[in-house]
């Protein structure tokens, strides 16, 4: 069924704080709408009001026709114990809650609650969600996708990018008529990015996502919808991403502009009535050194220049009165984000020599690498390839089957992992930063993580309820409080907002230590300065230098 999403005048946000207003939007079929802007600035709030899933502060969400199918698909960092993947998939498809209200609704036919229009709503529900033949669909799917686990597969068994996969799959199997999606490229590797991206170009359905992969928004987005937090306004830009991109850069050119014009002129007409001010009053001074015995001289000249200089003053102060007034572009907040340099290590920071690991039924190798004292590597290749694997092998947490592998001396590492554990789960941040890095003071932590967005409210709490976002900031300011010559990034621009990857980007740039850089994200690839790429593929390695 084709559907239309219509917002008017809609705000959204908590009792205590408005995150956006007056936003209008209609959303048709084939449209497919990015939603971009810092983190905090209401993204996730915007999809759940569409959802249904919380009520907006003003204005209305509607559908045409009003019984079409709205599908949210909210991010999901945790798996319910016992779930199954075909379980999983009949959840976020939403034909698992179709399916128990038509069971019900057929209960209660021919009781005194029976209602069979009510019963033939929740059967035609049902069919649109494509539960009938959910069950038979789902094994293709999996394999289409690579999956190799079968629907009876319990979620919490699965690996994250198992998982990834499997939240594609319920996507691609979902039959709504307006698709919500938020961040659905997390832990996606290169094939599934693809494979979303042409699942989402071909939908019928409109489609509003939230996702910080620029090169996906570049790829799907017909349409930009800018929350901005720091100028609190919103904006609906035509066009893709990189379309928005322009569009935005002139717009913010153009209001710096036209504020500082408008303060240019106010000064200026200021400056000039002040500058009439002291010219009456010096006029008067000198009609009484001219006259200072003739009262009635010294008060005509008083009268006249104070009048007259009264009356231009007066003129200033209209034509500043009469300016319309441009408010000043607020400046967001940025993220100024370095890494620390430690002294240099040995030549060779880090060695693999004819090496093989066997993890279960997975072996990676035999692998001969090596890492050089400021070489910049950037590691790719499928999820479950061995990735991690070599990383531990490089890094000695893992001990080669076959083969040797050995750590160069002085090497200072910093990481940010998947899992973003650097810090201590059962420690607040506060303490667990400390902890890391016990040369700062408290005093000294707390501002450098209020540097990272971090403030009271998440420097007291433990590490383990920081959000994903929170988490990964926090391992981006242990990077700065610690000397590093050895960086290594897996997949460090998930949870990260657009700002913020621009701000790595250009941290990196600046970095002159030896760099491990691991990533699905293909414009990061891109944008930094490589000297070799590593593909890793079932377990074997390729590399590529870079002229």
């Amino acid at each position: 069924m084709s559907a239309n999403l219509v917002t008017k005048n809609l705000s959204g946000g908590h009792a205590h704080r408005v995150l956006f207003e007056a936003l209008d939007l209609t959303v048709t079929p084939g449209d497919v709408v990015g939603v971009v802007g810092a983190n905090g600035a209401g993204k996730s709030t915007f999809l759940r009001i569409l959802a249904g899933d919380l009520a907006p502060l003003d204005g209305t969400v509607a559908t045409a026709p009003s019984d079409a199918y709205v599908g949210w698909l909210p991010q999901e960092h945790e798996r319910i114990d016992g779930e199954t993947v075909a379980q999983y998939v009949a959840r976020r498809t939403g034909a698992a809650a179709a399916t128990a209200a038509m069971e019900a609704a057929a209960a209660a036919l021919g009781t005194d609650d029976g209602d069979d229009d009510a019963y033939a709503h929740a059967f035609d529900h049902w069919m649109a969600s494509g539960a009938a033949d959910l069950d038979e669909r789902i094994a293709p799917m999996l394999a289409e996708l690579g999956l190799d686990v079968g629907p009876d597969a319990l979620m919490t068994s699965l690996s994250g990018g198992q998982a990834a996969r499997a939240a594609l799959a319920a996507l691609v199997l979902s039959r709504f008529d307006v698709v919500l999606l938020d961040e659905p490229t997390n832990d996606l590797d290169i094939a599934g990015l693809e494979r979303l991206e042409s699942f989402v170009r071909g939908l019928r359905a409109g489609v509003v996502l939230v996702s910080h992969d620029r090169e996906f928004l570049s790829r799907v987005v017909t349409r930009i919808v800018e929350l901005d937090l720091a100028q609190n306004q919103v904006a609906v830009y035509d066009g893709g991403y990189d379309a928005y991109l322009e569009e935005r850069a002139v717009a913010r050119r153009h209001a710096r502009e036209a504020y500082e014009e408008y303060a240019a002129t106010k000064a200026d007409l200021v400056n000039r009535a002040r500058v009439q001010r002291e010219w009456s009053s010096q006029g008067v001074r000198n009609a009484m050194r001219k006259s200072p015995d003739n009262d009635k001289v010294r008060r005509r000249a008083q009268s006249e220049s104070s009048e007259k200089q009264a009356q231009k003053v007066r003129q200033m102060e209209s034509r500043i009165a009469r300016l319309e007034e441009v408010v000043e572009p607020r400046k967001e907040w940025e993220l100024r984000f370095t890494v620390a340099a430690a002294p240099r290590s040995s030549s060779v920071v880090a060695t693999v020599d004819e090496a093989t690991a066997r993890l279960g039924d997975f072996e990676l190798g035999p692998v001969s690498l090596q890492v050089s004292a400021g070489d910049r590597i950037g590691v790719t290749g499928p999820n479950g390839a061995g990735k991690t694997t070599l990383l531990n092998l490089l890094l000695g947490r893992l001990s080669p089957t076959t083969g040797r592998s050995s750590l160069g001396a002085s090497v200072a590492i910093g990481e940010i992992d998947q899992a973003r554990t650097g810090l201590a789960d059962d420690l607040t941040l506060a303490h667990a930063f400390e902890t890391a890095v016990p040369d700062m003071s408290p005093a000294d932590v707390r501002t450098l993580l209020a540097k990272f967005g971090l403030k009271a409210d998440q420097v007291t709490s433990l590490v383990g309820r920081l959000s994903p976002g929170e988490r990964t900031r926090a391992a981006m300011a242990l990077l700065q409080a610690r000397g590093v010559n050895l960086l290594v990034l897996d997949e460090p621009t998930n949870h990260l907002d657009l700002p913020a990857i621009e701000q790595l980007e250009e941290a990196l740039a600046s970095y002159e230590g030896a760099l491990l850089l691991v990533t699905h994200d293909r414009r990061l690839l891109d944008n930094v300065d490589l000297d070799q790429r590593w593909r890793v593929d079932a377990g074997r390695v390729s590399v590529t230098h870079i002229s």
